[in-house]
């Protein structure tokens, strides 16, 4: 395949920015993707290179271009492709960079992703893994037909890792997934806590087994020790790794239509599903004797299933709890739901513990989607499930409310139900507009704040509610005199028609300012 082969490609969308027919016509040995700054010791003669260009930033100079390019040039690549999606465009200094190399550099736009030009090279050019002929491989024929049998009798990925790699002298080697929880090790890679694998998901040496997955749902290979072979054989390692990815996803899909009819059951408008109704969807779903229960509901990007994706990562952290995962009728865009059955293995405490703890670096992988989940109390029984969902969507309401701080949006957070201990965070599970329409009604003409006599007045009733109803302490907070006080709180509750002397007053009026 040459590069321009690539170009004929309407599937692709890609544009020339500039190569002439020497460059056009090389011939493409393999596809490297990277953002490394100084790429060129990983790359191979005759390969494509594909970058996303984070490693370039507008007040960068010109010799850093200069520097990425002069790489390329050096380690023989036959083309760059540079995605736009991070700066809207390929910067024309990177351009002219190429052209003063002599490398083609052609633009690969936002909706033509690394992974569809990675199979054009690899699986076009070459065909399925188990039909290509031999001179195409960088594997060896012998490992080829090994994997290719360990494929079609569904072998663990250990075994399939292990046998991958055994030929490159049988390097540590791991499967990670997008937090960095092990999928499968060789003997000789010692164990590695989630954290580490976290932090190695990112490192140079790893390599991306499915890209085109959501970033919650990737797996990536790891070879902590740079190893001396052609990029194109871990690509193929990693091909392998990728059919044995979507093998499991198959029966994920299958897993969460289960999970999807026992969701109905519990999101049911009735007050209740039918017992055995109920047991038989469990049953199907590998709980039936996994109570307590607890449920869990989170919510991402509105128009795909990243939020299905987070969730399942998540909760395989939990190795010892079974876990029904779908998305139930009533269910917003974007939102997907569990069922975890935790038996004995683990307290309600721990699961949200474990889960709190793992949320940074699960909103990391896709750190401008806000991630939110609530979490309810276990139910001890499965008839009480739907009164968990409830809280759990309580709880998710309560987690998405919280802005972060200094700013207007969204904080990604993970809330359970426990977590709803003071009134202010009890009003966070209430609907937006129903906290907006709680606040004008009962705080009457002062909810109008753009009314300065009204703001002087919220600010001391905030004041004085804030210091449990004390005239003097009110006084010395806003240093007003004590008639200013009583004379300012008296036309609040001329406005509000409520009575500051009465608790249950004073409480309406806190809600309504927690309400703002």
């Amino acid at each position: 395949m040459h590069v321009e082969d690539l170009l004929r490609l309407e599937s692709l969308g890609l544009t020339l920015l500039w190569g002439d027919r020497p460059q056009l016509t090389r011939e493409i040995s393999g596809v490297t993707a990277t953002d490394l700054e100084d790429p060129g010791r990983f790359l191979q003669r005759g390969e494509l290179v594909l970058s996303g260009l984070v490693w370039w930033a507008p007040a960068d100079d010109e010799a850093k271009a200069e520097r990425f390019v002069a790489a390329l040039e050096e380690a023989g690549a036959v083309a760059l492709l540079a995605g736009e999606e991070t700066h809207g465009g390929v910067p024309e200094v990177l351009v002219e960079a190429c052209r003063r190399h002599g490398i083609a550099i052609l633009s690969v736009p936002v909706h033509t992703s690394f992974r569809a030009v990675t199979d054009t090279v690899y699986l076009r050019q070459w065909g399925d893994l188990s039909r290509r002929p031999a001179a195409s491989y960088a594997l060896p024929e012998n490992v080829r037909a090994e994997l290719s049998r360990l494929l079609a009798e569904g072998t663990d990925p250990d075994t399939l890792l292990t046998r991958a790699v055994a030929h490159l002298g049988a390097p540590p080697a791991y499967v990670l997934s997008a937090t960095g929880r092990t999928i499968a090790r060789t003997p000789t890679a010692a164990p590695l806590s989630a954290s580490r694998g976290a932090e190695a998901v990112t490192a140079p040496t790893t390599l991306s087994v499915d890209p085109d997955a959501s970033p919650y749902a990737q797996w990536h290979l790891h070879l902590p020790e740079p190893v001396e072979t052609p990029p194109r054989m871990l690509h193929e390692i990693a091909e392998v790794l990728a059919q044995h990815r979507r093998s499991a996803l198959r029966r994920e899909t299958t897993a969460r239509g289960r999970a999807a009819d026992l969701l109905a059951l519990i999101d049911t408008p009735s007050s209740a599903a039918a017992p055995a109704a109920l047991g038989r969807a469990l049953e199907a779903c590998g709980l039936a004797e996994q109570d307590p229960y607890t449920v869990i509901t989170v919510k991402g990007q509105a128009d795909d299933d990243g939020a299905a994706d987070a969730l399942a990562e998540a909760l395989h952290h939990l190795p010892d709890c079974g876990f029904a995962l779908g998305r139930p009728p009533t269910a917003e865009p974007g939102e997907a739901t569990a069922v975890i059955g935790t038996g004995a293995a683990e307290s309600g405490d721990t699961i949200a513990t474990t889960l709190k703890n793992l949320w940074p670096t699960l909103q990391s992988r896709n750190a401008k989607v806000p991630l939110h989940g609530g979490i309810s109390t276990p139910a001890a029984t499965p008839g009480i499930l739907k009164g968990a969902l409830k809280q759990a969507r309580y709880a998710l309401t309560a987690a998405s409310s919280r802005k972060a701080p200094g700013t207007e949006a969204p904080m990604s957070r993970l809330t359970a139900i426990e977590d709803l201990t003071t009134l202010d965070a009890l009003l966070t599970g209430i609907p937006a507009d129903v906290r907006t329409a709680f606040g004008i009604h009962a705080l009457g003409p002062l909810a109008d704040d753009t009314n300065p006599s009204y703001r002087m007045l919220l600010e001391t009733l905030d004041v004085f509610l804030a210091h449990n109803g004390s005239w003097a302490r009110t006084a010395e907070a806003l240093h007003l005199h004590v008639n200013t006080v009583h004379y300012r709180i008296q036309r609040v509750e001329m406005l509000t028609g409520r009575d500051l002397a009465r608790l249950d007053h004073k409480l309406d009026l806190k809600a309504a300012l927690l309400c703002r």
